[in-house]
C-alpha cells in the first residue's frame, strides 16, 4: 500500500499495490503493521457495506461521539463516489475544513478517516457499492451528523442530489449543533 497525506490532520488516502499475473492481481487492502507505523488505528471491530442504486444518492455527514470515536477505512467496490470528510475536532488545526476524494471500482484507492471526522458520500453513477472497516461498534446515542447543504461548510457536491434519507437531510446547521461538535 503507498499511503498519501491529505491536507487534512490525520486522514490519509491509501493507494493499493496490486500485483499481476495471467489470473489478475492480489492486493492488500489493510495490514496492522503498516498502519501502525503511519500512526492509524488498526483494530477494526466491523465491516460495513452500503449499496446505492441512483447517482446522485448522498449518504452523510455522519460520526460518533467521544468515547464512541471511530476510524473508518473506505472503498469503492462497485461504481464511483465522491467521498467528503470535515474534520470536527475543536483543538484541531484544521477545524471545520473539509477534503473530497473521488474513489472508484476502477482506481481502486480508499479513504483512511480518523475518529472526529464526519463523513460522507455521493454516488456519481448509478448501482454503487461501498464497504469499509470501522474500529468501533455502532451507538445510536453517540451518533451525530452535519447537515451536507450547511453553507458553512461550503461543499461543492459535484453532481445534483437525487436520494437523500430524512436523518440526513435534518442534521442541525453547525451553528445550531450542540457544542461541542465532537
Amino acid at each position: 500500500m503507498i499511503f498519501h497525506e491529505t491536507t487534512l490532520k490525520d486522514a490519509w488516502l491509501i493507494e493499493l499495490e496490486p500485483r499481476g499475473d495471467q489470473r489478475g492481481f492480489f492486493a492488500r487492502t489493510m495490514c496492522k503493521e503498516e498502519f501502525a507505523q503511519h500512526g492509524l488505528l488498526n483494530d477494526f471491530v466491523q465491516q460495513n457495506t452500503s449499496f446505492s442504486a441512483q447517482k446522485g444518492t448522498l449518504r452523510g455527514l455522519h460520526y460518533q461521539m467521544q468515547p464512541h470515536g471511530e476510524a473508518k477505512l473506505v472503498r469503492c467496490l462497485r461504481g464511483a463516489i465522491v467521498d467528503i470528510i470535515v474534520d470536527v475536532r475543536a483543538d484541531s488545526p484544521t477545524f471545520l475544513q473539509h477534503q473530497q476524494f473521488e474513489l472508484t471500482d476502477s482506481n481502486r484507492s480508499q479513504l483512511y478517516v480518523p475518529p472526529g471526522y464526519a463523513h460522507g458520500f455521493q454516488t456519481l453513477s448509478n448501482d454503487v457499492e461501498v464497504s469499509y472497516l470501522v474500529s468501533a461498534a455502532y451507538c445510536p446515542q453517540a451518533e451525530r451528523g452535519l447537515r451536507y447543504d450547511d453553507e458553512r461548510l461550503q461543499i461543492d457536491w459535484p453532481v445534483p442530489v437525487t436520494v437523500l434519507s430524512e436523518k440526513d437531510a435534518h442534521w442541525p446547521l453547525i451553528d445550531e449543533a450542540t457544542k461541542p461538535l465532537y
